[in-house]
């Protein structure tokens, strides 16, 4: 349950329930997921479907957030230019491995997946959910960032961010999950056997500036079957060298924005 008090807030907080569900909710859940009164939910929704944010089933009556928000982030991600600068980069990547190549950035607490090549020519392909937030305790990608963080804050946000079985079965034990993070921190990368989805290992590496920010993560993700323990040296060495590369693109783009904005 989480607690918010501003209009403004109120409004947001509507907007990411809706968006973190991908699916329609009815009103009832919405306002004791956020602890609203149902008048104060009804309200809210109203307005946020006259503008267009929200939409409302017709025969259900449950809501469902509109493509507003997805088109707004698609076209501000596009303004960005930081796909366009690191796909490249990615895509070799997935040339070398053969497998599912992703991305992700920070966003706050957390990570956002903003970009994929798939690079397996034949056989198995590994297609994941397109989803947008990162499952931080079970995948390799969450295991990567949070080995960044301080053990207390990365505790606190893996638990906190706990709500898939699958995470919540990661961090059974506090202190085996530690452990996992400070040899993923002394390697430079993560792994995840078969922990977020059966079938599925994934190999991760934080994407660090010079000055030591951690802004994102890279990972190479297959079958098992295929991404066996003899490939995972290799597998490792070449995400860890792409997170290099990444790392150094970043603030490349920052620049070239910041001139364009100058110009």
């Amino acid at each position: 349950m989480r607690v918010v008090n501003s209009l403004v807030e109120r409004c947001f907080a509507v907007v990411e329930l809706l968006a973190n569900e991908a699916s329609t909710i009815r009103l009832g859940e919405i306002a004791e997921k956020l602890d609203l009164q149902k008048s104060a939910a009804h309200r809210m929704l109203t307005t946020l479907c006259e503008i267009g944010w929200v939409e409302q089933e017709p025969v259900t009556g449950f809501y469902k957030l509109s493509l507003r928000l997805a088109i707004l982030g698609q076209r501000f991600l596009s303004a960005t230019h930081l796909t366009d600068v690191c796909q490249p980069v990615l895509e070799e990547l997935a040339s070398e491995s053969a497998e599912l190549v992703r991305m992700a950035v920070v966003q706050g607490e957390t990570l956002t997946w903003i970009a994929q090549v798939q690079g397996a020519r034949n056989g198995l392909r590994y297609q994941p959910e397109l989803v947008a937030r990162v499952r931080l305790a079970a995948t390799a990608n969450g295991k990567a960032y949070l080995s960044t963080l301080e053990p207390t804050d990365a505790i606190r946000i893996a638990v906190n961010d706990a709500g898939h079985k699958a995470e919540k079965r990661a961090i059974t034990s506090v202190e085996e999950f530690m452990g996992e993070l400070a040899l993923t921190k002394k390697r430079g990368w993560a792994i995840s056997i078969e922990e977020a989805e059966p079938g599925v290992i994934a190999i991760a590496a934080p994407i660090t500036l010079a000055g030591g920010q951690t802004v994102g993560t890279v990972s190479v993700a297959g079958p098992s079957s295929r991404l066996t323990p003899e490939r995972h040296e290799k597998i490792s060495l070449a995400v860890s060298a792409t997170a290099g590369k990444l790392g150094e693109l970043w603030p490349l783009r920052q620049r070239d924005h910041n001139a364009k904005q100058s110009a």
